[in-house]
């Protein structure tokens, strides 16, 4: 057979797109399964970790607010006088809209009780003394080594500035009452953040309790005496005498927590009384 006569074989190739039997249409449907897992899930989770009332506010948040009506509104002003924050009632000009008479006034906040706002204020400047006594804003008015005698605490009846000795670390020394020199430093930087109030003050001196039962027991008037030093120290440092209220020694009737005999039981507790 001739070249001329040879039969002309074509051979057709089958290009299959997409990489194979499958195209990628099924990734994109997959990613849109697992987005719809994930938002039924989360709002499985708002619905068992909320309250009704946080529920209602989701609720108010997605809801629309702005005034939709059937008819033209035909008002000189924006929206024809219609609020934006109306989710209860369609457009006041519209023929669904409720008349604005019928809507409740809006809540408004309960009155306080009288003398609350007074105590707020109090209660924040004596926090504020106790911010600026133990530096917790800034610098310290108390001695990096002294600030380790001094604890503060605001109770009901005021805020409570407590000195107390540690061990080998006393603030007085044994049986006497003149404050050593650490304490009269410590009561006139007391005696310098009251200044910033005017809170009456009141002193109580403890002491820590003896091993030994003495038949004639020096605790009474040691703790007066002391609590008497720690008063006169207070106003030669500045402090008004008119603010002090009571002068109080309570021998070792109160210890601290460490137990009676611990040195932090020997301690002053210097109080700026609440008036509110």
């Amino acid at each position: 057979m001739s070249a001329q006569n040879a039969p002309v074989i074509i051979k057709r190739k089958k290009v299959v797109a997409g990489g194979g039997h499958h195209g990628g249409a099924w990734k994109v449907a997959y990613a849109d399964f697992v987005t719809a897992m994930m938002a039924f899930f989360m709002l499985m989770w708002l619905l068992n970790a909320t309250t009704e009332q946080q529920r209602k506010g989701l609720a108010d948040y997605f809801a629309p607010t702005i005034a939709i009506s059937r008819t033209s509104g035909g008002g000189d002003k924006v929206l024809a006088g219609d609020s934006l924050s109306s989710s209860e009632r369609l457009s006041a000009s519209g023929v669904d809209g409720a008349s604005s008479a019928a809507l409740p006034p809006l809540a408004e906040d309960p009155p306080r009780p009288p003398g609350e706002g007074a105590a707020l204020a109090e209660v924040a400047a004596l926090r504020n003394i106790e911010e600026v006594l133990l530096g917790r804003g800034g610098e310290s008015l108390v001695a990096r080594e002294a600030l380790r005698h001094v604890v503060t605490r605001l109770t009901e009846e005021g805020l409570v500035i407590e000195i107390f000795a540690r061990a080998g670390a006393p603030i007085f020394a044994p049986g006497e009452t003149a404050p050593l020199p650490v304490t009269t430093q410590l009561l006139g930087l007391v005696a310098q953040a009251a200044a910033l109030v005017e809170n009456p003050v009141a002193v109580a001196a403890h002491l820590a309790a003896r091993p030994v039962v003495l038949a004639d027991n020096p605790v009474w008037r040691l703790s007066s005496g002391r609590a008497e030093a720690a008063r006169e120290g207070l106003v030669a440092a500045g402090l008004a005498p008119a603010r002090m209220r009571r002068v109080t020694g309570l021998g070792d009737r109160d210890p601290s927590a460490e137990g009676p005999a611990a040195p932090r039981s020997d301690r002053l507790e210097i109080t700026l009384l609440r008036r509110h």
